[in-house]
């Protein structure tokens, strides 16, 4: 199981398990550990995640941080924990704040088994942010989320490496909730904004008013649109796939029943045998193989279409012989008997001796 699919089913665990969760110590055991122990840390082991991390803050002697994910002897990641009922917010993260300083740790989460919040110090160096950088629910993660979750992994935690992200990935989240905010109830400046570029008059009230309705309209048509025309695309390509199953199906029911046809003869058998008698001298017997066709028998060299050593073509009222030059151009022979395939035993070495020189110049 890839680390997606664990942190989907952690995700499942909570949903299934919160209602019978009652305590801040019941949501640690049930669901913060749990977590910890996917991003490939042993939770029972203290040179790894050590639980009330001692932080002696000032005249504050033997305040205790929940977790603390270590490495060389120091920590890297704090963790402190709330009930999983408990809205995350500044208030129930000061301990964080006051914690973040006095270690070496660069980052911190404020968790409530359900909501992870990390935070670095992207404003000030060695003072812990306000604002996360990253924020996610377990129980609803995207795809995109738990690539950038995947960075804390143990096997893959590259300090810089996250630094380097962070900012990018904190005002991109601070710019999609804006976003949102606006297409779902219009300021008066973001609405001036476009208003500005499309009315040639001057801004008034009431034309804010009016350009306030165009503007949700016009959010709500363009949305409408990018989901409609992602569908589509989705739908074909659905519909391509489907079809390119539907011809490799086909292609392969076709077979089944072109070989259900094919019976393969004493004949055709005992003339494989001569063939197989004449080339055996030269090579192994195991490389000499048939496969059997509707319309005509085929020897090959190593079980290879592409190395066709000759046909036999034993059903119809003449029999045929087809051997090969070294460009593979067909050379009809007509054999009266079986036993006139020996006639040809110089040409099928030589065919042989053709491939073999070949495979050894690649």
């Amino acid at each position: 199981m890839d680390f997606k699919d664990q942190i989907k089913q952690l995700g499942d665990r909570v949903i299934k398990l919160r209602d019978q969760v009652n305590t801040e110590e019941a949501t640690k055991n049930a669901f913060i550990m749990p977590f910890i122990r996917e991003l490939g840390y042993d939770v029972f082991n203290p040179l790894e995640v050590t639980p009330e991390l001692v932080a002696d803050i000032g005249m504050k002697q033997g305040e205790k941080i929940d977790y603390a994910i270590m490495k060389n002897g120091l920590p890297i990641i704090l963790i402190e924990c709330k009930h999983h009922a408990a809205p995350l917010n500044v208030n129930n993260a000061s301990q964080l704040f006051r914690y973040f300083h006095t270690t070496k740790a660069k980052f911190s989460i404020l968790t409530n088994g359900i909501e992870y919040r990390f935070y670095t110090d992207l404003v000030e160096t060695n003072k812990m942010d306000e604002k996360p950088f990253f924020v996610f629910n377990i129980t609803d993660i995207r795809d995109n989320q738990i690539e950038e979750l995947k960075k804390f992994h143990k096997a893959y935690y590259d300090f810089d490496n996250i630094v380097n992200t962070a900012s990018e990935l904190k005002y991109t989240n601070e710019l999609r909730a804006l976003l949102t905010a606006e297409f779902g109830n219009p300021s008066a400046d973001f609405v001036k904004h476009f208003a500005r570029q499309v009315y040639p008059g001057k801004v008034t009230e009431k034309i804010l008013e009016q350009f306030t309705n165009l503007i949700k309209k016009s959010i709500q048509q363009n949305i409408s649109d990018l989901i409609t025309e992602r569908l589509k695309t989705a739908l074909t390509k659905e519909d391509e796939v489907t079809k390119e199953q539907d011809a490799i199906e086909a292609a392969a029911n076709q077979q089944k029943a072109d070989e259900s046809k094919v019976v393969t003869t004493a004949e055709e058998l005992e003339g494989f045998m001569i063939v197989k008698t004449m080339l055996r001298q030269k090579i192994s017997a195991q490389r000499i193989t048939y496969r059997d066709a509707q319309s005509y028998f085929a020897i090959l060299l190593d079980d290879n279409n592409r190395k066709p050593i000759c046909r036999l073509y034993l059903d119809g009222t003449k029999k045929y012989l087809v051997t090969f030059d070294e460009s593979k151009k067909e050379l009809k022979n007509e054999i009266s008997i079986l036993d006139d395939i020996f006639k040809y035993e110089a040409v099928l070495i030589s065919t042989i001796d053709h491939y073999d020189k070949t495979k050894e110049i690649i």
